[in-house]
């Protein structure tokens, strides 16, 4: 298997570094999600309004909740792209103030 791709591409530091000994073929993604868990800071008088909106959200679940505001939300989502949308959908909700990335991994399958 190794001679194949040596026969299409010459080997050497700066092709492996580039990536240019492995066709587009052969590029495979990782099997598997993005697993995430963020701190979502969010008015405390809005708390459930926005927890309700949270779990709305494609693969997102509530763990942990505090009267002042705070949630835990841990969510799974495809790739790294999909898994910042998100984000950015939590942060851009009305009544959020903040949300923090705090714990990201690579679930393979």
């Amino acid at each position: 298997m190794a001679q194949g791709l040596l026969s299409k591409a010459t080997l050497n530091r700066r092709a492996l570094i580039t990536g240019r000994v492995l066709s587009a073929e052969r590029i495979v993604p990782p099997p598997g999600n993005e697993i995430a868990s963020m701190i979502v800071q969010a008015r405390p008088e809005r708390l459930a309004e926005v927890e309700a909106e949270i779990v709305a959200l494609a693969g997102c679940e509530i763990h942990g909740r505090d009267a002042r505001g705070k949630l835990i939300v841990v969510t799974e989502a495809p790739d790294a792209g999909s898994l910042g949308t998100l984000l950015n959908t939590i942060q851009s909700l009305p009544h959020v103030c903040s949300a923090a990335l705090v714990f990201h991994a690579i679930e393979t399958a």
